[in-house]
């Protein structure tokens, strides 16, 4: 039985990933949709025609949960064509006025929640498969008031372009997605309404369909990293010409 995985499936950016995999892979035996909130997993399901979704609420943070995950692909038998890395969140704010609770769920949820996923995955997938990690042009230079969150998206990036290198011998290609700001449930989590910060009101905003699409087809492709936008591609470039003391000031949020 061959699938996808996607976490985060339930809104924003992850439900735009489970209805282009279903359009674009309709020979999927399913879409396996991972989120906590499993009633919007079944809503999300009943719109997807393509290919048959399973919702499968997970807490990917949960031991328990993720270890019920594994077995549930163990006793399926299936194969993983794609897994969909795109739970995650973010809190501005200054770091020593978030509270640590909230920080270490950052790490946890972006970091952690990650790793553990996909080494429970990998000995699911086969030649031609693909893992597509969402980061963020944050982990591009470290942003003042997202200290944490720039942190994580980093280690996102540098997880998946080492992992990229090593999977290379399973044919397996590993893709980061670096997005800029989407209006999404995003914002409203982690403390950014309208005039909270003047960067985010003036960056140009990414449609998330797009994003999902572009990068899909990037990960297909065999590409390491994809960045949607021509802003955020320049943004990237000069990350890697100017020193970070100085990109800081110009990126901070």
């Amino acid at each position: 039985m061959d699938i996808a995985v996607v976490t985060g499936a339930s809104s924003g950016l992850g439900e735009e990933y489970v209805k282009h995999i279903a359009s674009l892979y309709p020979e999927l035996d399913e879409i396996w949709i991972i989120a906590r909130r499993k009633e919007r997993l079944e809503q999300l399901a009943e719109k997807i025609t393509d290919v048959k979704c399973r919702a499968v609420a997970c807490d990917v943070t949960s031991d328990v949960d993720v270890k019920n995950y594994e077995n549930e692909l163990k006793q399926s038998g299936a194969k993983v064509k794609m897994l969909i890395n795109n739970a995650g969140f973010g809190k501005l704010g200054y770091f020593d006025e978030i509270d640590a609770a909230t920080n270490a769920a950052m790490v946890r949820l972006n970091c952690e929640a990650v790793t553990v996923m996909t080494n429970f995955t990998i000995p699911y997938m086969d030649e031609k498969s693909f893992i597509l990690n969402v980061c963020s042009i944050a982990s591009f230079v470290p942003n003042a008031r997202m200290t944490v969150y720039s942190a994580t998206k980093a280690f996102i990036k540098s997880f998946s372009r080492a992992l990229r290198e090593e999977l290379k011998r399973k044919k397996i290609n590993v893709s980061a997605v670096c997005p800029g700001p989407m209006d999404t449930e995003f914002l409203a989590i982690a403390d950014i309404p309208e005039g909270a910060s003047k960067t985010f009101d003036t960056l140009p905003h990414i449609n998330p369909s797009k994003v999902a699409l572009g990068s899909l087809k990037a990960a297909a492709k065999g590409r390491g990293v994809y960045t949607p936008h021509p802003f955020y591609k320049f943004y990237r470039v000069l990350a890697k010409l100017i020193p970070h003391s100085i990109m800081m000031k110009l990126a901070k949020t």
